[in-house]
């Protein structure tokens, strides 16, 4: 029997460190959509309206045009999107919803393609039929696009600014910030499910007992390590949670950034 799709998801990282996202239900989904499609029909109508002299010239051509173009402003939308803000369009960051590789490795340019380009399939019959019945019969909600693009769709909680900031407050002095050009590399390389990782370990670190705290920091700083190292003098003498406590503040920008969530960057 196939089992029921859960509302959250516990992934393992290879450091062996376990995390929960939230998959994103139907509902939400569906809004999100809807605002798209609503955005989609107005870039749409004013590109038309570009394009209605050339009926004058050439009927046929004008329509040849104007089905191209809707085509295409129907699919680069949500691909060029999606890429852009790694996983989200305007609908899904007002749903605060988010598009993952579903082992939450980091999104590639074909996976945001392939789901969206399938997307024609999910529409058959009609109204997302396909899509909708793949999705509820799928343990991680995926609809077809996403099955054959290896992504899922998660939620984005919004964290509150005091616990980010008791977070931080240990470490006011950040030395990461000595060298901006190594904090936009960190930025540009570290998922959004990693940069996840770091926070909400660092939320969390009080509840933890000594050892599994020091295994975790351990753990979660080598991995921001590997993908960004900062060299020795701007390291020296900090600890490995002072370390992930400095790459957050780098990754979610601070201060009022911080409070407005994991859910921009």
């Amino acid at each position: 029997m196939t089992p029921l799709p859960r509302d959250d998801l516990v992934i393992r990282t290879p450091e062996g460190i376990d995390f929960s996202l939230v998959l994103a239900g139907p509902v939400p989904r569906a809004l999100a959509l809807t605002l798209d499609r609503i955005v989609v029909v107005v870039i749409f109508f004013v590109l038309q309206q570009v394009l209605t002299p050339f009926a004058v010239l050439s009927p046929d051509l004008a329509v040849a045009a104007t089905i191209l173009v809707f085509f295409a402003v129907d699919i680069g939308y949500a691909i060029f999107l999606e890429w852009f803000w790694r996983g989200q369009t305007l609908g899904k960051r007002v749903l605060h919803l988010r598009v993952m590789d579903e082992e939450a490795l980091r999104l590639r340019f074909s996976q945001v393609a392939v789901r969206n380009l399938l997307r024609f399939v999910d529409f058959l019959p009609g109204l997302y039929l396909l899509g909708g019945l793949a999705a509820a019969i799928s343990r991680r909600r995926q609809r077809l696009g996403d099955l054959a693009a290896g992504t899922i769709v998660i939620r984005e909680p919004r964290v509150g600014e005091p616990d980010i900031q008791a977070a931080l407050a240990a470490g006011k002095y950040n030395s990461f910030r000595e060298l901006p050009h190594v904090a936009a590399r960190l930025r540009q390389r570290t998922t959004p499910a990693e940069a996840a990782v770091a926070l909400h370990a660092l939320l969390r670190r009080d509840r933890l007992e000594p050892e599994a705290r020091r295994e975790l920091f351990a753990a979660v700083a080598g991995q921001l390590r590997r993908l960004a190292e900062f060299p020795p003098h701007v390291t020296e003498g900090l600890s490995d949670e002072q370390y992930v406590r400095n790459a957050v503040e780098v990754l979610y920008g601070g201060g009022k950034a911080l409070a407005d969530g994991a859910d921009g960057r």
